[in-house]
């Protein structure tokens, strides 16, 4: 997966999430919409990160295709 690639799943996610968003406000959303919503903001902290490791392995010499995609669970517990 590309940079191209990454950042059209980004697009696609991004906007799945701000319609889940705009339904939410309101009415609320349903037990499956909510959990969708949390899987989409997880897999949006996973395209940023799988882009972050990109940018440094090719900052630093390194092959961009060589990042992966990182579990979630190790992403979503970075600190900012």
């Amino acid at each position: 997966m590309d940079d191209k690639d990454i950042f059209a799943r980004v697009d696609a996610l991004a906007t799945e999430e701000r319609a889940l968003r705009e339904r939410s406000v309101g009415q609320g959303l349903k037990d499956e919409e909510r959990a969708r919503l949390r899987e989409v903001e997880v897999s949006l902290d996973q395209c940023w990160d799988l882009l972050r490791q990109r940018r440094a392995r090719s900052e630093f010499g390194g092959n961009p295709d060589e990042a992966t995609l990182r579990p979630a669970r190790e992403v979503e517990e970075y600190e900012s």
